[in-house]
């Protein structure tokens, strides 16, 4: 029994003198899956960053928890064009939803050589601002007379959204040196965006391409 708990005492002291700390940032291409009402959208670009934590758990793998600021969302534009009489009016909207996020990805970790790894593991996330920003510009033409006006606005949806977002995340990453490397990661979000969702209608989730840098301790 003494062996026992000695094994297991060295076991993780070996542990926490192998795990490594570390920075990581880097660009968001971010986007909402779509619905009837989506079918417009565009990636948002954004960014991302934190720290992590690396441990290993076995020969070839490791866990690597993180807490990062993510920014997700999408961008969406539409057109619509209407003739009364002899005068044109073309009006285009281009808008944003800014969602922006407090995650923790908990990645599993095969460490196919020294330096390559494949990850996969659950995302959790908690959202701290929700936003939706819009751009209208309407362009009126009379014979050879055109007037442009342009409104601009901002609305807090947060209220409206559920905080909570799981995903689930597959990546890997290169390590060029001990200390720093390149990752990239693609989060397929599992909950619905909305809060309340009309019965019938199709769940709106996040979903996001991450790729950036990571500097070891």
């Amino acid at each position: 029994m003494k062996k026992l708990f000695l094994g297991a005492a060295v076991a993780m002291s070996s542990l926490a003198f192998a795990q490594q700390f570390g920075i990581k940032g880097g660009m968001n291409v971010s986007s909402l899956s779509k619905d009837a009402s989506l079918s417009d959208q565009k990636s948002k670009i954004g960014f991302n960053a934190g720290v992590f934590m690396n441990a290993p758990l076995a020969a070839n793998f490791s866990i690597q928890p993180e807490l990062l600021y993510s920014q997700m969302g999408d961008k969406s534009t539409s057109t619509s064009t209407t003739t009364v009489g002899g005068t044109t009016v073309v009006s285009k909207t281009t808008g944003s939803t800014n969602l922006d996020y407090v995650t923790v990805p908990v990645m599993f970790q095969y460490n196919a050589t020294p330096g390559f790894y494949l990850e996969a593991g659950p995302e959790f996330g908690l959202m701290v601002s929700g936003k939706s920003k819009g751009d209208t510009t309407v362009t009126s033409t009379t014979g050879t007379t055109t007037t442009t006006s342009t409104n601009s606005g901002s609305v807090d949806i947060k209220d409206n959204l559920n905080t909570f977002n799981f995903g689930i995340g597959l990546g890997a990453g290169y390590y060029f040196t001990p200390n720093v490397g390149l990752t990239a990661r693609y989060v397929a979000g599992l909950t619905d965006v909305a809060k309340n969702r009309p019965s019938g209608s199709d769940a709106v989730r996040n979903n996001t391409f991450q790729v950036g840098l990571a500097y070891k301790f």
